[in-house]
């Protein structure tokens, strides 16, 4: 079921304030994660909008505010490639945050992108999920947090248009293939994007804008705009934007 109400942005004035307000989301996440259920789960995103999240967080300042003692650490998706390949999200995160952390998370879960099946590998990330992440009443892993991206195509994860992965209902992690390379993908379901406590959108750059506001005001075209799918989640997702990204929004919003 999808719904049609109006989805307000955080519209921020650049990148820099956009990561800002996105490590100040996390970290709030984060404490009160920490004291109701004694740990903090997340699942991080790749692609470039996040970098500057990243290195925000690396600081000395926004470590403490973000208890990576209590923090499991996963992944939306990931490109099927090894771990130090420019492409991999999981090497882009460790680059950038997790390797200057003074103290590491409690536990890291990457995908074995390097696998070479990668049907087994969205199968074992899936019992990685079952593991340490509580399950909701459907059998879905509910994530505190989940960090999402929105492509230019109104992809999210590795959800792209008019694929298989889109229609996965019964799993939370699945093998799938996108336009662009690598090709190889393996990514987190609608079921368990929509399961999570929170999710948190961050879009940045002009060219996005145009996808932005089909996305937000626009028919549901699902199939066609994946990250629409987020509609269905009974607490809305959080869309932080950048000015640039907001300029096609209605004046009232921007």
């Amino acid at each position: 079921m999808s719904t049609t109400a109006p989805v307000q942005p955080v519209v921020l004035a650049d990148a820099d304030a956009l990561a800002w307000e996105a490590a100040a989301r996390l970290a709030a996440a984060a404490r009160s994660a920490v004291k109701e259920r004694g740990q903090f789960t997340i699942a991080l995103s790749g692609g470039t909008t996040p970098q500057r999240l990243f290195a925000l967080l690396a600081l000395a300042e926004w470590q403490v505010r973000m208890l990576w003692p209590q923090t499991q650490v996963f992944w939306a998706d990931e490109r099927c490639v090894p771990p130090d390949h420019p492409d991999s999200n999981f090497g882009a995160a460790h680059a950038a945050l997790l390797a200057r952390l003074v103290t590491a998370p409690a536990m890291v879960h990457r995908w074995l992108g390097e696998k070479p099946d990668a049907d087994a590998e969205a199968v074992r990330y899936a019992q990685v999920l079952r593991a340490h992440v509580p399950l909701d009443g459907h059998g879905m892993p509910v994530l505190d947090l989940v960090l999402l991206g929105m492509g230019a195509d109104g992809h999210t994860a590795s959800l792209f248009p008019h694929t298989d992965a889109l229609r996965d209902v019964h799993t939370s992690a699945v093998a799938t293939r996108a336009p662009v390379t690598p090709h190889r993908r393996l990514t987190l379901t609608i079921p368990v994007l929509c399961a999570a406590r929170a999710v948190v959108v961050m879009v940045s750059g002009a060219e996005k804008a145009a996808t932005l506001r089909r996305v937000l005001h626009g028919p549901y075209e699902p199939d066609t705009l994946p990250v629409q799918r987020l509609r269905e989640r009974a607490t809305p997702a959080v869309w932080l934007v950048d000015r640039a990204a907001a300029v096609p929004l209605p004046a009232d919003e921007g």
